[in-house]
Parts: structure tokens; C-alpha cells; sequence
């Protein structure tokens, strides 16, 4: 069994108050959530108004399965936000 993880950072230039922020990143965990059936939240820059911080996990059979998913994830959220991915961290831990 595998776990992987993947965070991914996004810039939201036009964001201008933490509603409008908070709109789009439960749209976007929602979707991804549901799509994956995956584990999506915000983890970090709450307070940022224009940065969101997505963490995402999910459990594998094989590291193909969980590499394939985090790419379709990864996918998936650029075609799917209007903001600039930033930054990505992606792990594949075995247990």
C-alpha cells in the first residue's frame, strides 16, 4: 500500500477579499475530492488573500496507480482554476 501526497500551491491574482477566496478554493477541493476520491484542504496561507495552499493524499495499490493520479490530479487543477500554479510538492511514501 502506498500514500501519496502532493501540495500544490497557487497564486489567485484577482482575489481581493478572503470570500472570494474561500469561493474558489471549496470549488475547487470539492471537485477534486469528488473526482479522485481523494483527501483535499487547505493547509496553509489562510489568511493570505491571493495564495491557497492545497494539500491532497490519496492510497495506492502500485507507484504507477499513485503517480498516474497525482498527474491527473495535478491536470485536473489547471484546467480547472483561473490561478497560476506556484508551486508543487509530491511525495509517494510505502507503508
Amino acid at each position: 500500500m502506498l500514500i501519496a501526497t502532493m501540495k500544490i500551491k497557487l497564486h489567485l491574482p484577482w482575489v481581493h477579499s478572503l470570500k472570494e477566496k474561500r469561493m474558489v478554493v471549496k470549488s475547487l477541493t470539492a471537485k477534486l475530492g469528488h473526482k479522485f476520491n481523494i483527501s483535499v484542504a487547505e493547509v496553509e496561507g489562510q489568511d493570505l488573500h491571493q495564495i491557497a495552499v492545497l494539500g491532497i493524499a490519496g492510497i495506492a495499490g502500485d507507484s504507477g496507480m499513485a503517480d498516474s493520479v497525482l498527474d491527473h490530479v495535478l491536470n485536473f487543477a489547471e484546467e480547472n482554476t483561473e490561478g497560476e500554479i506556484i508551486g508543487i510538492k509530491r511525495e509517494v511514501i510505502s507503508m
